[in-house]
């Protein structure tokens, strides 16, 4: 069974996944939740209300498989490469009850690859969170853009990077997301 929570930041994915996995601590099913080594912002998964719940750190989907979860736990899904949903896909295929929370667009609005590969394994629940825009504060944001100070970011680098605070990220609405050559409302 895959579940997927996908949305923009600030969205409370990573709230949604924490609330999944911390009943299990009090029953004798083995789990495991992963982040990408990539996410140097926390040592855990952490939501931005202040829980967090411990996660191993790892550069490939592939170091999970050797561990025998019957329950796994991925955030920053966006953060892998779309060849590694074959990873996914095989705890699936032996038995694992897979929820993964993460971006599922990039700056530009395009999806990321893993993610569209997880979509083409028919996932049993799909929940998409919303955010507030940070511009116009319509609580329906469902982009995510990139700022360096105040300018906007529309091109020239890659779809995931390392969050080292050198970038903001910000949720954006429909009508204020900015694509390349097209205006934004607010801005």
């Amino acid at each position: 069974m895959l579940t997927m929570i996908l949305g923009p930041m600030k969205s409370g994915k990573s709230f949604e996944l924490i609330s999944h996995f911390a009943p299990l601590k009090y029953t004798d099913i083995p789990y495991a939740l992963y982040q990408p080594e990539k996410n140097v912002r926390d040592e855990h998964i952490k939501s931005r209300n202040g829980l967090s719940i411990e996660a191993k750190k790892i550069k490939s989907l592939w170091e999970i498989l050797p561990d025998n979860m019957l329950v796994v736990g991925i955030d920053e899904l966006h953060m892998f490469n779309e060849k590694e949903a074959g990873a996914v896909e095989q705890l699936l295929k032996r038995g694992a009850k897979v929820i993964v929370s993460g971006l599922d667009m990039d700056y530009r609005g395009k999806m990321f690859g893993i993610v569209k590969r997880l979509l083409e394994l028919g996932p049993k629940e799909v929940k998409y969170r919303r955010a507030v825009c940070e511009f116009c504060k319509n609580p329906e944001a469902t982009y995510t853009q990139i700022f360096q100070g105040d300018k906007i970011i529309l091109q020239d680098i890659p779809s995931v990077n390392v969050d080292n605070g050198a970038l903001i990220y910000k949720a954006v609405c429909r009508n204020c997301f900015k694509k390349q050559n097209n205006e934004m409302c607010m801005l």
